[in-house]
Formats: C-alpha cells, sequence, structure tokens
C-alpha cells in the first residue's frame, strides 16, 4: 500500500511577515545587548583577572574565592575567551588558558594566547591585579622543559608582561594538597627563584599555597585584600568569600 502524498502549505504573506517580525525582534534584542555590556564596561574601573595556563584551576579558584559559579571543565582550554563578573565599578575576568589545549589546533591555541596578550594590553589601565594560577607541583618540569629548547617559559613571560604594564601579580600556586607538608617551603622557595626574585618566598608577598579543589584559598584571599587595601578600595573585600 503507498504512503499518501505530502501536502505542502505554500508561505502565506503572514508566515513572511512573522518571520520579518522575528529577525527584527533578535536583532534588536542583540543590539541591547550589547549595549548592556558596553554599559558595564563603560563603568569599569577596577579589574582583577585570572591568568595561567589551560587545567591549572583558574575557575575553581575564582569560584571558591567569589562563591559565583564560572563554567568549569575537566577537559584543558574550555575556556575560550574571557567570562566576566561584573560588580558596579568592579569586574573579575577569567582568562582562557594558554598552552596545551584539548580538541584544539595549535593555530586556534596561538590565536587565543594574542588574544589574551590583547585584552590585557587594550585594558591595562583597569587592570589593578592579575592572579596567576600555576600547578605548583608540576612548575618546575615545565620550566625546565621549556629551559631544555632554549625558550622562556610562557608563565615567567606573562608575569614580566604584568609587571611592565604596571599590573601587580599574585602568583597562586596551586595542587598544594600534592606537596608534602615539609617540602612546601622548599619547593615554593624554588618556584619563587624561578620567577626571578632573590627573596625567600614568603618575603616576596606576591606567593599565595592555595588547593582550590578543597577550597584552601585563604592566603590568596589574604595577598588580593591586602594589595586591595593599599589601593584605598576596602569596599571590594564584600566581593571576596
Amino acid at each position: 500500500m503507498s504512503s499518501p502524498p505530502v501536502i505542502t502549505t505554500p508561505r502565506t504573506k503572514h508566515d513572511v511577515k512573522r518571520k520579518k517580525n522575528l529577525a527584527k525582534m533578535k536583532s534588536r534584542e542583540q543590539k541591547k545587548s550589547v549595549e548592556r555590556i558596553e554599559k558595564k564596561n563603560n563603568a569599569v574601573t577596577f579589574e582583577v583577572i585570572f591568568a595561567g595556563r589551560s587545567n591549572v584551576g583558574k575557575s575553581t579558584l575564582l569560584n571558591k574565592l567569589t562563591g559565583e559559579n564560572v563554567r568549569v571543565g575537566k577537559r584543558p582550554g574550555v575556556t575560550l575567551k574571557p567570562i566576566h563578573l561584573y560588580y558596579d565599578d568592579f569586574l573579575i575576568t577569567d582568562m582562557p588558558g594558554f598552552g596545551f589545549m584539548s580538541g584544539v589546533t595549535p593555530e586556534k591555541a596561538e590565536d587565543v594566547k594574542n588574544k589574551i596578550v590583547s585584552y590585557i594590553e587594550d585594558n591595562a589601565d583597569r587592570i589593578k591585579i592579575a592572579v596567576q594560577v600555576i600547578d605548583g607541583p608540576a612548575f618546575e618540569e615545565i620550566v625546565e622543559r621549556w629551559d631544555a629548547r632554549d625558550e622562556i617559559p610562557i608563565d615567567l613571560e606573562l608575569h614580566a608582561f604584568l609587571l611592565e604594564l604596571n599590573i601587580i601579580p599574585v602568583v597562586a600556586v596551586n595542587k598544594m594538597d600534592k606537596v608534602r607538608d615539609d617540602e612546601v617551603d622548599a619547593m615554593l622557595d624554588r618556584i619563587a627563584e624561578k620567577f626571578g626574585y632573590d627573596s625567600p618566598w614568603k618575603e616576596c608577598g606576591c606567593f599565595a599555597p592555595v588547593c582550590a579543589r578543597d577550597g584552601q584559598i585563604r592566603p590568596l584571599t589574604s595577598l588580593l585584600k591586602n594589595e586591595i587595601h593599599k589601593m584605598k578600595r576596602d569596599d571590594l573585600f564584600k566581593y571576596f568569600k
């Protein structure tokens, strides 16, 4: 038995008009969205960014610090563009990770890195502090790998870049739960030396050993509040847990 013929109804003038109206509404909403974002950006005078390699725990650390729910992924490179948290004139930005990104071509990864640099340069006037997140237990091995190729490790290059732009870098040394208590100080001293500091890590005033996964972030909170206090913006403390 043959199937009944499919009857198609020609598009009426009403259908065409409805689709045009929907397209106009969508266009207006997009325009309003852009205008809202521009208005928020124009109001920002103080920004803190979170930057670092892929899969070092930037988003998890930011969530623990603020109580927000920024997307966290198991694959390196989930965040491919800046994610913004607006609080009046205060902005916290989760930057894309640089380095290896799962499922991303080398060309795309390089493009993301260039966009990170451009973003920081373009907004250097309002970026007051950069939380540079590193994987503490893996950091020395990563640096040595780059040194063996006679290349400057991206982490150290980023740190120098931030200082050059007069942005205060705060290094959150993450995943410290994987380090034995009696090895912590020696490891952090070696990391401080890799970053070019002559003093022990505790005297540098820019290193915060943390474990984002377990919520052990008090050293970072203290460092951030100390720097913010110096800038006479204690009103921003309320945005940190």
